[in-house]
């Protein structure tokens, strides 16, 4: 009886390690698998050679070749073809001159206006005395035109921006060193013998914003 007792006891302790044994290793097994799942998810999301080169490229920061350096450059065309190539070439050449600033300040002159046509001009100037006068950007030339509100009607004179100083077309030969030197000078002198215009009194904005608003934006 004894023995019997000690063999059963014997097989049960066996029995007993061999489930151990193989808990342990079907754990063991499960560790695995699960190590070995997570390692092919990190496989499948990791970069191959060529998307680590486009990811690189794509991030380093681009630099300017000489050719598209320089095509942030003002070049000034040979006519002003459009109002976005009128407004370039006033922000960038104009402005630093302080045109249309009153002298000495900050504040856009009451005479200046923006790319207005003749007949807006004319429009703001109807019902003007002799003597008043606007200054509007133009459209045919690199400068200006400036309107006159004349006893009978209107006349419109073109003024040079072209070069380092500003002056009329054919009508005035003096030059001036800024667009408003160029108005409170005919303030005092006519423009013409013929017509004896005077620059009296400047014709203001009308609309708000103001017509010259693109030009400082």
């Amino acid at each position: 009886v004894r023995r019997s007792k000690a063999a059963d006891e014997e097989r049960s302790h066996k029995a007993r390690r061999a489930r151990d044994e193989y808990q342990r290793q079907s754990l063991r097994a499960i560790q695995k698998g699960k190590v070995a799942g997570l390692s092919n998810l990190f496989q499948g999301t990791r970069l191959n050679n060529d998307q680590e080169t486009k990811l690189n490229n794509s991030s380093a920061s681009p630099l300017l070749s000489p050719s598209a350096a320089s095509s942030h450059i003002w070049e000034r065309p040979s006519r002003p073809y459009s109002r976005d190539v009128i407004i370039r070439w006033f922000k960038a050449e104009q402005i630093p001159r302080r045109a249309g600033f009153e002298k000495n300040t900050n504040r856009i002159a009451p005479w200046f206006h923006g790319i207005i046509s003749r007949q807006e001009a004319e429009e703001l100037l109807m019902n003007k005395s002799e003597g008043t006068f606007l200054v509007r950007v133009s459209e045919k030339i690199w400068g200006y035109a400036l309107s006159y509100r004349q006893q009978s009607g209107f006349k419109h004179f073109l003024v040079d921006a072209s070069g380092d100083f500003y002056s009329f077309l054919g009508v005035d030969p003096n030059r001036h060193a800024t667009l408003t030197d160029l108005i409170d000078f005919h303030k005092e002198e006519i423009i013409t013998s013929s017509g004896g215009e005077l620059l009296l009194e400047p014709c203001g904005q009308q609309k708000n914003p103001p017509d010259y608003s693109s030009l400082f934006e």
